[in-house]
């Protein structure tokens, strides 16, 4: 390990960590530059240590099955039919396999220190490499090291680009250290031909290894020529050793570069086959001794470098590739497998193996394998002779590679696709495909109405079930466009059209948020009846969640969401638990719960980062930055509020602009900064600015009223109050209607009617929903004490401070203890548990009070139970308690409970 120093310190440090912490790290660099020496040496000195050490290879193939990478890592630690159990449960995402996975390696380090050493992971299967990435972002507090390395240059998709993991580069060597390493494998050099060997590497130190060793053997004139790549010099090495091997040896080797198993008996098989002759383990001993292949004692069969598979691979001709793979279809017992060799295997169209191809994509989609869907899709394309069903699946295959995060493979498909020959679904799904994920564009409304009008080809189709699903996500689209009248009534036709009960969730979620002003009474009225059900999925729950909030029922919204999450988190459903989680956040926010609604935004930006979800986790950045301006914090995401706008001015999204104003809004009336506050909130008001948006309004008149009593312009607050009456006669929208309440009191100023206004708000629908009850005891508070009734207005106002206190809402706890001092009474600020706690040690700490098992709330949260353990371990001292039963009744305690509030 010639001039490697630092890196293997750096090794060494987390594989010994004296607080028995874990961790991972990526270690990246060009072909031959030292990777797997230094793992190979962490991973020697781990087993010296007493570790468990595991480790697996990535596979360069033509194809890939997911989770079978990871299926060979967990081969140690378990029997196969309990690895396959692990990885292949019911309903099963990724993340649910992620967390099972994680599960089993903490378990496993409670016995034992365990090091997981990953090689070539740019090859690994997209599944694989997302479990083992989730895992490793979650070892911090277990005795579980991951170390992967990865050739930069063969990194398919990126995978390095905000992986969240930290990284160890690993560059060429000093030319002081490469001339090291020259002499001492090659110690008869002379001066010139050893400086030709340095030069001619380029500190590449399996360069200097084999460059020497053939210029040892044969002299300067062996040398290729200096203007190839080094990796292209390095795989004719490497094929000049092949082909000097038997015939037998080289079909052997040829079979395993091929393979994306390990298995000699498949690979002696299949061989074989190829051969037309019987071949035995025997003729692998050449490949061995010339430091080709590597056999052990489980008959597992790998390559001492990828670059020998790598020259191997490319010296198969077309012809014996095609042998190769019909040999090892019939040799493998997967059905995937199978396929995915017969399609290797064809050399022309072929309908029925991309009919088999097809519905092996469907399997892998259906567990969250996004990455290998996508390239079964592309290659189904390739086998397709009808060009309107090859350009349709090539559309499948792209929209698979934008899922999985593959943003380059979708961007190459989608340059190739001919849209001309496309079915009108299809040319749908490109159009959205295009505006959604690739960033070219915002077109709000105006794709809806043909959109609508595909779901019913759809429908008409057979295929009923992904039309709603399609319906469904245009009634998002068009609560975020501003839609006209016509556009809107040809959604809510088409989402009729399509039902037979007025009660399908997916129906009301789409009408709820297509018409959520002429239909919300109805569709609110629907939702309350179907409160409390057990029987619907969580995909319905978050539907008949996301439906209730667009409507403003917000209490509604809170209880489906709420069901819906503790489901997705069950089954591991990542990708529609992020959409659940935003809705929560947004929720609870508005809910004035805001230590959920910062909880739940964080959970779902780090989460939308792994799955990426790049637009969930831009509006989640939005919601969270509006919690914590509620909690007097909001200068801690500004920066994160300015990124969201520049995105949504760059495609176009301008409704959207209305959460940037929001967050501003927020944040400058938390800091007393009225006018600012009312300039940001009006925006959204006014359907001349790019920021105007039809519905947000519905729950932001309050806020502007604050801001607008403060700032003197109650005269354009009761112009926007007189067109939100009209709009509340019509939505009976619970968040409108406490607003309005709220702001008629507000408008009526010293006139004595005021207190019976404010008596009214407080008998309507406040009366249910905590924090805007405790927005309008302050206001009602400071009137009274104005009109000179200051004992009046004490129990208002200490009410009011006791509920922002609970809820956390610190700079309206403040005014409300500052308009008590003024009132004449002392009152010292009460020590509010909650405060002491981060908002993610709040979040643990509520459900072990809850009585929820560290593993349960690991499970939910998707970290480790030491995690959990950890965080608990800070958190008692912090409330001074020693037991889950004392920290129930400490969270219960002080000013109100906020479970009872709420």
């Amino acid at each position: 390990m010639i001039g490697r120093a630092p890196e293997l310190g750096r090794l060494r440090r987390l594989l010994t960590d004296d607080g028995g912490h874990g961790g991972a790290l990526i270690v990246h660099g060009g072909a031959g530059v030292g990777k797997s020496s230094l793992l190979a040496a962490a991973a020697a000195e781990a087993r010296e240590a007493g570790m468990l050490v595991l480790t697996v290879t990535g596979v360069q193939a033509e194809f890939g099955l997911p989770y079978a990478a990871l299926r060979l890592l967990l081969s140690g630690l378990a029997d196969d039919n309990d690895v396959a159990a692990l990885l292949a449960g019911p309903d099963d995402g990724a993340y649910r396999i992620a967390w099972r996975v994680l599960d089993l390696l903490v378990a496993t380090a409670e016995h034992q220190r365990l090091v997981l050493v990953v090689e070539d992971a740019q090859w690994l299967d997209r599944p694989s490499w997302d479990v083992l990435t989730f895992v490793g972002r979650r070892l911090a507090q277990d005795a579980v090291v991951l170390l992967a390395a990865i050739r930069d240059e063969a990194d398919p998709g990126d995978r390095l680009r905000a992986v969240g993991i930290d990284l160890l580069a690993v560059g060429p060597l000093s030319d002081e250290d490469a001339d090291a390493l020259v002499t001492a494998h090659a110690p008869g050099l002379g001066h010139d031909l050893r400086a030709r060997v340095v030069t001619e590497a380029a500190g590449n130190p399996l360069g200097l290894v084999e460059l020497s060793a053939v210029a040892s053997r044969y002299g300067a004139d062996a040398l290729l020529p200096a203007w190839l790549p080094l990796t292209t010099r390095l795989e004719s090495v490497f094929g000049d050793t092949v082909a000097a091997l038997p015939a037998g040896t080289r079909t052997l080797l040829s079979v395993a570069a091929l393979d994306d198993g390990d298995s000699l008996p498949e690979i002696l098989q299949a061989a074989a086959a190829v051969a037309d002759g019987p071949l035995s383990p025997d003729d692998l001993d050449p490949a061995v001794a010339a430091r080709v292949l590597v056999v052990d004692a489980a008959d597992r069969v790998r390559f001492a470098h990828p670059l020998h598979r790598s020259a191997i691979r490319q010296a198969c001709g077309l012809v014996l590739r095609g042998r190769i793979h019909a040999a090892l279809a019939e040799c493998v017992t997967d059905g995937d497998r199978r396929i995915w060799h017969r399609a290797a295997a064809a050399l022309g169209p072929d309908d029925a193996i991309a009919h088999e191809l097809e519905q092996s994509a469907h399997r892998y989609n259906h567990r969250s394998a996004s990455y290998e869907a996508a390239r079964a899709w592309e290659r189904a394309a390739r086998l397709s002779a009808d060009p309107v069903v090859r350009n349709g699946r090539l559309v499948a295959a792209a929209f698979e590679y934008a899922e999985s995060g593959d943003m380059a493979a979708t961007s190459r498909l989608v340059a190739v696709i001919d849209e001309s020959r496309l079915a009108p679904a299809a040319r749908n799904q490109l159009a959205w495909l295009r505006e959604t994920r690739m960033s070219m564009g915002w077109s709000g409304a105006a794709r809806l109405v043909a959109s609508a009008d595909i779901a019913l080809r759809m429908a008409a189709d057979g295929q009923l079930e992904p039309a709603m699903h399609w319906l469904s996500s245009l009634g998002v689209r068009a609560w975020w466009s501003n839609p006209d009248e016509t556009v809107r009534g040809a959604v809510v036709a088409a989402a009729e059209q399509l039902t037979m009960t007025p009660d399908e969730p997916l129906m009301l979620s789409t009408i709820a948020l297509c018409e959520p002003v002429s239909r919300a009474a109805a569709c609110a009225e629907h939702m309350r009846g179907l409160a409390g059900r057990t029987d619907f999925d969580s995909e319905q729950l978050l539907h008949l969640g996301t439906g209730a909030l667009g409507i403003g029922a917000i209490d509604l919204a809170r209880g489906f969401l709420d069901d819906a999450i503790t489901r997705l988190t069950g089954a591991g459903r990542i990708a529609v638990l992020v959409q659940a989680l935003n809705m929560q956040a947004s929720a609870a926010v508005q809910w004035g719960d805001v230590r959920l609604g910062a909880a739940a935004a964080a959970q779902c930006r780090d989460l939308a980062r792994e799955s990426g979800a790049a637009l969930w986790g831009l509006t989640s950045g939005l919601i969270h930055a509006q919690a914590l301006a509620l909690m007097g914090d909001g200068a801690a995401v500004a920066g994160q509020v300015d990124a969201a706008e520049e995105m949504f001015l760059a495609i176009g999204a301008h409704p959207m602009l209305a959460l940037v104003q929001q967050a501003r809004g927020l944040r400058a009336l938390a800091d007393g900064r009225a006018e600012e506050a009312y300039d940001h909130l009006v925006r959204i008001f006014d359907p001349a600015d790019p920021a105007f948006h039809l519905y947000s309004p519905f729950g932001l008149l309050g806020y502007l009223a604050d801001a607008g009593m403060r700032s003197d312009r109650m005269d354009a607050v009761r112009a926007l109050y007189d067109e939100m009456v009209k709009v509340a006669a019509v939505s009976r929208s619970m968040a409108l209607t406490v607003d309005l309440a709220y702001v008629r009191a507000l408008l009526a100023g010293e006139d004595p009617a005021a207190g019976g206004l404010f008596e009214a708000a407080l008998a309507g629908d406040a009366a249910r929903w905590p924090w805007a009850r405790a927005r309008v005891l302050l206001a009602y508070g400071i009137w009274l004490r104005r009109v000179r009734q200051p004992a009046a207005a004490r129990p208002m106002l200490r009410q009011a401070a006791g509920t922002f206190e609970a809820l956390g809402i610190e700079p309206w706890a403040q005014a409300a203890r500052r308009e008590l001092r003024a009132s004449g009474e002392t009152l010292r600020r009460p020590t509010e548990v909650r405060e002491r706690l981060t908002p993610q040690e709040m979040q643990i700490a509520q459900l072990a009070a809850d009585g929820l098992s560290n593993r349960d709330i690991a499970a939910r949260l998707f970290v480790s139970p030491r995690t959990i353990s950890t965080h608990l371990y800070n958190v008692y001292p912090k409330l001074g308690v020693r037991s889950r039963a004392e920290l129930a009744a400490a969270l219960a305690g002080g000013a109100q409970n906020l479970r009872h509030l709420t």
